[in-house]
Parts: C-alpha cells; sequence; structure tokens
C-alpha cells in the first residue's frame, strides 16, 4: 500500500477543485530539486542508439548493439535499411516511427534552446528516422510502412544482429490506402524539415517537398492502413481511431513547415469533416487530436488566427480535462499521481499527454493568457507543474521509490522486456543465438546484461505497482514514442529546475 504521502486526493466535487489542486500540489512529493534532468536527458536520447536499425555509424554510443537488417527491402527492389526498432522486438513499424519522428522534431522546435550540448545528438536522432522516411516514400504514389513479419518475430527471442526471421515489406498505394500512416510520414517529415531549416536548407528542402507529395497521396486516396493490411498491423500498430485525424495533423504541420495558404483552407474547410472536436483528451501514434489543437492554438494565442478559434476551445478543454479534482471518464490518476488510461504501455500516454501540457504552458506565457476551468482557472505556471510531477514520478518520485528509466538513478527497471538487452552482446558472445535459443533467456531471472540506458518502460499499473519482469511486457517494455516527447519535457527543465 503506498505512504500516506502519495494520496492523490481525486474525485473531489468540482466545487473544490481550486483546493484540490493547491492540495495536490503542496502535499504530494514535489521535486526538492535532487533530480539531474539533464543526465536525464542526455540518457532520453541515447536510448535511440540502441533502437537503430541498419549499418551503425562510426560515432554509435551505444556499444552492445551491432549492424543488423542489412538487406530490408532487397526483396522489393529498395534500399528499407536504417531507421528504428518501436520497442523491444526487430519490427519497423512505419506509423509509430513516424510519431516517434513528429515528436522529436516538435521537441527539439519547441525546446532545443534549452538542449545545450544534447542538441547534436537530438538531431542526430531526428536524422536517422527521417533518412529513414525518406528511403520508405521515394516512390511516388507508394509508402512503405513496414519491414518485418510481426508474428515471425514475436515467434522468437533473438538479438536484431542474429535476425533470421521474416522481413516482409508492406506497402500502402493507391489501390491499398493508408491516410493514417501517410498524414503521419507526411507530419514526420514537415517537422522535421523545421529542425533542419536552418542547419541543412538543401536537406530542409527535400523534406518538405515530399512531405507535400506524401500529403497529396494521404488525401487522395483515403483509407485507413489497417483495413488494407489486417493481417499484418493488427493488433500491434492497427488504427483503431480512424484515418481523419491524420489528415488534420499533416495539414497542421505542413501549414506550420511551408506557411503556405493551401493548408490553413484545408484545415478550416475540413475541422468538422475531419473530426477536430472529437476524443480532445487523447494523443498518441493512433490519435492525435489533442495534438492538433494544441499545434495549432499557438497561432490563435499570437493573435495571428481567428480562423482557428475552434482548435483553442478544443485545446482548453483538453487542459482541464487532465486537472486533478475535474472528473473526467478518460483520464485517471493513479494513487501516486500518475496520469493513467486503460491498454498497455501507459508512460506514453504520461510522457505525450505531459508534452502537451508543457508546450501549451509556453503558448499561455507568452500570450500572458490562462484557461478557463469551470469555477478554477488554469495558468501556465499550473500547467508546468502538473507536468512537472509527471517528469518526477518517471524519475523516481513514486510509491515504488524507483526510477523508470533505464540507468537513471539507484533504482531502475532491471529485466526490460527487450531482446537486444536482455541476450548477450555479440561483442562477448559472437555466435549465432537462434530463434528459440533466446527463451532461457527471456524467462531468465537475472538483470539484462546490457543496461539499455534512458530506455522508459511502459510503467507501473493504476495502482502504483510494476512487475520487473520481462513477460509483464505492457509494464517493462520501453518504446521510442514513449521517450520522444519526454526529450523535450528533459530539455525544459534542465533549463529550469
Amino acid at each position: 500500500m503506498a505512504p500516506k504521502s502519495y494520496s492523490f486526493l481525486g474525485g473531489f466535487p468540482a466545487v473544490g477543485v481550486a483546493f484540490c489542486l493547491l492540495l495536490f500540489l503542496f502535499f504530494s512529493p514535489v521535486s526538492s530539486g535532487g533530480h539531474d534532468y539533464h543526465d536525464a536527458l542526455h540518457k532520453s536520447i541515447l536510448f535511440f542508439e540502441g533502437q537503430r536499425s541498419g549499418k551503425l555509424p562510426p560515432d554509435q554510443r551505444v556499444k552492445w548493439r551491432g549492424d543488423s537488417a542489412l538487406h530490408d527491402g532487397f526483396s522489393v527492389g529498395r534500399d528499407l535499411t536504417g531507421g528504428y526498432y518501436d520497442a523491444g522486438d526487430n519490427i519497423k513499424f512505419g506509423f509509430p516511427m513516424a510519431f516517434t519522428t513528429t515528436l522529436l522534431s516538435w521537441s527539439i522546435i519547441d525546446f532545443g534552446r534549452n538542449m545545450g550540448p544534447e542538441l547534436k545528438n537530438a538531431v542526430k536522432a531526428v536524422k536517422w528516422a527521417s533518412d529513414y522516411l525518406l528511403k520508405v516514400t521515394a516512390v511516388p504514389g507508394v509508402v512503405f510502412v513496414q519491414v518485418g513479419d510481426a508474428y515471425s518475430d514475436h515467434n522468437c527471442w533473438e538479438r536484431p544482429e542474429d535476425m533470421d526471421t521474416l522481413r516482409t515489406v508492406y506497402k500502402i498505394d493507391g489501390s491499398h490506402p493508408g491516410s493514417d500512416v501517410a498524414g503521419e510520414t507526411a507530419a514526420a517529415l514537415a517537422a522535421a524539415s523545421i529542425v533542419f531549416r536552418s542547419r541543412d536548407p538543401g536537406y530542409s528542402r527535400l523534406l518538405l517537398d515530399r512531405a507535400v507529395r506524401v500529403f497529396e497521396f494521404a488525401d487522395r486516396h483515403r483509407g485507413a492502413y489497417s483495413s488494407s493490411l489486417h493481417s499484418a498491423v493488427c493488433p500491434f500498430y492497427c488504427d483503431v481511431n480512424g484515418y481523419q485525424d491524420e489528415l488534420l495533423w499533416g495539414a497542421a504541420w505542413l501549414h506550420k513547415a511551408s506557411r503556405r495558404r493551401q493548408y490553413r483552407e484545408y484545415i478550416v474547410k475540413n475541422e468538422v469533416v475531419l473530426h477536430a472536436g472529437d476524443t480532445i483528451n487523447e494523443f498518441g501514434w493512433d490519435n492525435k487530436h489533442a495534438g492538433i489543437n494544441v499545434l495549432i492554438s499557438k497561432e490563435v494565442l499570437m493573435g495571428k488566427a481567428d480562423y482557428f478559434e475552434s482548435f483553442k476551445r478544443n485545446a482548453d478543454e483538453f487542459i482541464c480535462s487532465l486537472l486533478p479534482g475535474i472528473s473526467h471518464p478518460q483520464v485517471q490518476y493513479s494513487p501516486g499521481g500518475l496520469i493513467f488510461k486503460a491498454g498497455g504501455s501507459n508512460m506514453q500516454h504520461v510522457t505525450s499527454l505531459s508534452f502537451l501540457l508543457l508546450a501549451y504552458s509556453n503558448y499561455l506565457s507568452h500570450a500572458n493568457k490562462v484557461v478557463p476551468c469551470g469555477e478554477t482557472t488554469a495558468s501556465s505556471a499550473l500547467l508546468k507543474q502538473l507536468a512537472k510531477r509527471q517528469v518526477d514520478y518517471i524519475l523516481g518520485e513514486n510509491p515504488m521509490r524507483m526510477s523508470y528509466m533505464v540507468g537513471y538513478g539507484e533504482r531502475y527497471p532491471q529485466r526490460i522486456h527487450h531482446r537486444g538487452s536482455s541476450l548477450p552482446s555479440v561483442k562477448t558472445h559472437p555466435a549465432h543465438i537462434g530463434c528459440k535459443a533466446g527463451s532461457r533467456y527471456f524467462l531468465s531471472p537475472n538483470p539484462n546484461p546490457n543496461v539499455h540506458v534512458g530506455a522508459v518502460v511502459g510503467g507501473p499499473n493504476v495502482s502504483d505497482a510494476f512487475p520487473d519482469s520481462r513477460p509483464f511486457f505492457q509494464e517493462s517494455e520501453p518504446t521510442t514514442y514513449i521517450n520522444a516527447p519526454l526529450v523535450g519535457l528533459l530539455a525544459f527543465f534542465s533549463a529550469h529546475s
């Protein structure tokens, strides 16, 4: 049972919201300045090097990894090497990889100035992904959206360097649409083009031009990729939410990257048709609604875009839905104060929603505005504090008294659900470890031999309990899309703590 100091005080009637918020902030375990946010930032970016697929570069810092999947795409006559493995397996899923790229880019766009010497590593992490996205979109009218057969891969427990499972290539095209994954890919390319605008103008133009082409394809050939490729992508990254939000999301990033009127007009024209006001407190690889509203609201708050006012109202409503003490059926908090949503890998919700809290807080601060929430208001300072509480929970201020980032703090997960981390490195065990030969490592009670520094796991359950065990993959598996928004959060708090 959690110590009394972690009592969250949730479920108060609306009349006590302001009082509840004050209690939450002052009596929850607030950081006393003991966290090294810059160290955590360094590690959160380093994690991506452990997820790399393809030929590793000379400056690779994660030494227990080696080259892998060097023939990806050869079966279809394309070079599809590179990119990231999404989590603890050896598949390259295009939908979450594109979302990861978008959020890493957004982290740099909004918080890169706070990253110090880590900025160059964050930019490299984006480029490793954007280079791959250029490869998968090189053929007009086609997007290669996955490399690897998930069932074949999940039947084995082997290092990516030993991989001998099926590397089937899956694509969408005009006859087999996938507006969701194509829309997210367009968003990722557009966001990355902003990152490289001043660093490498030629590369930035290439990214933006490709984003324009991919978005046009996504919009012209509408449909969900989980309908076209159901047996390959479901239940792994099945688009439950529909493709409409990705079209708005892609248009929003193209509007931000290009400033072309056509994207502003597209957003205004399609706001209702594409359901901009639906499920406004969801944000992740499948559902972009809260992100769309926060991203577009920046222009409204800057006094530049009254025609987007409805998006700001949605963003305000999203913010209010996250406030402790305001009951909302889709947002829970654990007794220890962690945002919790049903389904696996809860930390993806914690980091992505906290990122939006922080981003919106900055936009409010610059505009000198607050968010009205019934009988109370949410200030920029309050939103920052709420986001910081989530980050501090991840870094160790929680009932388990453990960090959920591997390699950070004195106590952190030792048995993460990750093939490369849990099997002996090719450096220490050069001999091949076959598909089923790895099972003994999966079932072993011993800590993983390779410490995957910076990996943030799926996290504890709604009761703040955490089983440090590989078979509990929903709790113990790290993902790229948990870390991507956390990079921005840690950057800000490393400079403001």
